[in-house]
């Protein structure tokens, strides 16, 4: 392999939130950080190198997204994801959770309610309450030993003033990613219930070999008139620092009323730094993302096979794709609370609470996977031998 992703980098005392946050987030700092998602990995070399040139040319005035990011960008969800679009398809937003909430604001109006899948990424809850929209809840269901989409539910939910459906494409926290029939379900959904969908799709390029991220918006022409897409090189590349994601938007008028609210709020361009690692990302780290996956799948077969046979009351779904899983530990009989006394106090190692995602996390934590392999196997050793004492 050319790159090396057994590193041992450390990440303390550079105001690196899943490091240095530990103490607040957890009371203690003498932990293992397998919670905030992002990777102890560095960025790719080729972009760090990018960013050393533009800062070595010493002007960092205002930029503009040159033509050559924007191929960028349509050139690698034509190759790696299959779906062609133009480069007017294209605008901004510094984060995709903030991108969300843009959407939010151009597409709803105060009192309208506002669809999510749960569990689901905590920031999802937030965007809709304090935009002061309803959230309206459609819970993941369980089928064949896997998570669902619960499309019966979804139909009941819909009205003229709940049409609106923040999908979560691959799923956060559940590691699903969803089939093209899925996909294609809930396409025939929206279009005979006229919904629009804005789909996070930040961790489409996680994906394992056993699995196939697809754009819902490239299904049809029909769906790609009725969805907000967002992507970033934040989670893939380990970059999420730079505060720079895409919004892709075939149709000219939803992208119109998009683009008001960035205007509104003077957010239309992105950082000259971001735009440099975007397309630098883009553009030639496909070689990186490839060897990436291929150390991220070990680490998900090994984290499978641990929680399988030393955590046997724990059950964790086969992951599809994200390097963040959901593990059910309520076959020890835990709430939440009882839980993360336990990983914290006992085991010394920091997951994200699964109340979070949702009431149907209780008893659920999150794992972050997305480390050298060494230190992960000692994280899930402590969970191991924390549960053993216990149990």
């Amino acid at each position: 392999m050319k790159y090396n992703f057994d590193i041992k980098m450390e990440r303390r005392g550079t105001n690196c939130e899943k490091w240095d946050f530990l103490e607040e987030a957890f009371g203690k700092k003498d932990l293992l950080a397998l919670w905030v998602a992002d990777m102890d990995f560095p960025a790719p070399p080729e972009v760090l190198d990018a960013l050393h040139k533009k800062i070595d040319e010493g002007a960092l005035g205002y930029p503009i997204a040159p033509d050559s990011l924007l191929k960028a960008i349509t050139d690698w969800q034509d190759v790696r994801h299959g779906w062609k679009i133009g480069k007017e398809t294209v605008t901004w937003a510094p984060g995709v959770v903030a991108g969300l909430a843009f959407s939010i604001m151009a597409y709803t109006k105060p009192g309208d309610g506002v669809i999510i899948q749960t569990p689901v990424y905590p920031p999802f809850y937030a965007i809709i309450s304090e935009s002061g929209r309803r959230i309206v809840k459609n819970p993941l269901k369980r089928a064949n030993g896997r998570y669902v989409m619960d499309l019966e539910g979804l139909e009941k939910l819909v009205t003229p003033i709940c049409r609106t459906l923040i999908l979560c494409s691959p799923h956060n926290p559940v590691a699903r990613v969803w089939t093209r029939e899925e996909l294609e379900a809930l396409s025939e959904l929206a279009e005979r219930k006229d919904m629009i969908i804005i789909s996070d799709e930040i961790h489409q390029d996680l994906v394992y070999s056993d699995a196939k991220h697809i754009s819902i918006a490239a299904l049809s022409d029909e769906m790609s008139s009725r969805t907000v897409t967002f992507v970033a090189p934040s989670k893939t590349f380990n970059i999420a620092g730079m505060n720079s994601s895409v919004a892709l938007i075939p149709d000219d008028k939803l992208r119109a009323r998009y683009v008001s609210v960035l205007k509104r709020l003077h957010l239309s361009s992105l950082s000259i730094l971001g735009l440099t690692a975007m397309e630098t990302a883009y553009g030639k780290c496909a070689g990186w993302l490839d060897e990436l996956m291929a150390y991220l799948e070990e680490n998900r077969n090994l984290t499978e096979k641990f929680v399988r046979e030393w955590m046997p009351k724990a059950k964790m779904d086969h992951p599809e794709g994200t390097y963040i899983f959901w593990i059910d530990f309520r076959g020890y009989g835990f709430d939440s609370e009882k839980l993360m006394d336990l990983l914290v106090n006992e085991a010394g190692v920091a997951l994200n609470n699964g109340r979070n995602f949702g009431t149907e996390g209780d008893g659920f934590a999150r794992i972050n996977i997305g480390t050298n392999r060494e230190m992960l196997k000692e994280a899930l050793e402590k969970i191991a031998k924390a549960l053993e004492a216990k149990f």
